[in-house]
């Protein structure tokens, strides 16, 4: 009989949509932890309305597209996780205007800097592909600057179902020019893990239930590279969230094992979507 209060690996496979998420890391103010970057979803949206989480979304034909033409920088990277990635740096271009996850490709490359981030993101706009905009600027993707974080799968209803790959990737001490796309987001901003889970835990936040856990197992470090010394560690599977019992109380959680701090809440606190 499966043990009512810890939530198992799961044993069905049904699909999902593949997404992809971008945790980007800037360095904090002298001695403080370093800050993370989170839009606010716009209310309106079918998924995650209102909600604040991290730059990403779909995975689409284009994505694949580009991995299919089989440029050096995919050698060697699993298909699904080389589109995830080009998914990625495309989210995150269309919704912040951050330029991250990408390298010169040729002598003559256009600087990656504001300026080339906001031509970049005008051009995407029009696009809608990555392809395009590495061409004019002669950039290329730069898979090794995202560190596989986490896979989700949280169930849901048809048509909501995400298959969400993470990753972490690093800006530094870069300061950039950035604008929410007022499209599918209305606000982002900057904050430490413990700062967004300070300000959800006031009410000033929303965040769904894979947000929460990611900021929980984040604010144990203080820079990227103490958080992508701790992903290495833990072999990134699915994670399916379930609903158990505890003291008679169904509550939401994950498996352990995976390097999250907090395993769940309880179901009447967390927000799914």
């Amino acid at each position: 009989m499966p043990d009512p209060h810890h939530a198992s690996e799961p044993t069905d496979t049904a699909l999902g949509e593949p997404a992809a998420t971008l945790i980007v890391f800037r360095k904090g103010a002298a001695g403080a932890p370093a800050q993370i970057l989170l839009v606010e979803r716009s209310a309106q949206l079918r998924f995650a309305g209102g909600a604040t989480v991290f730059p990403g979304g779909k995975v689409d034909a284009a994505d694949h597209a580009l991995v299919a033409q089989g440029p050096g920088w995919a050698s060697g990277l699993d298909a699904d996780d080389a589109a995830a990635r080009v998914a990625a740096v495309r989210e995150t271009l269309e919704e912040t205007g951050l330029l991250v996850g990408l390298a010169p490709a040729r002598p003559d490359a256009a600087a990656l800097d504001a300026s080339g981030a906001q031509q970049a993101r005008a051009i995407l706009a029009q696009a809608g592909s990555m392809a395009p905009v590495l061409a004019h600027f002669g950039w290329q993707l730069d898979p090794a600057a995202l560190v596989p974080w986490a896979r989700w799968w949280p169930r849901g209803k048809p048509g909501r179902v995400f298959d969400t790959r993470f990753y972490l990737a690093d800006l530094g001490s870069g300061m950039v020019d950035l604008a929410v796309d007022r499209t599918e987001n209305c606000h982002l901003f900057w904050a430490s893990a413990a700062e967004a889970l300070a300000a959800a835990a006031r009410g000033d936040l929303r965040v769904i239930f894979p947000t929460r856990r990611n900021l929980e197992r984040l604010a144990l470090f203080d820079d990227f590279a103490t958080a992508s010394q701790h992903a290495a560690a833990h072999p990134v599977v699915p994670i399916v969230p379930q609903t158990i019992l505890r003291d008679g109380e169904p509550w939401l959680a994950i498996p352990d094992g995976h390097g999250y701090p907090v395993l769940g809440e309880p179901l009447a606190e967390a927000h799914r979507a």
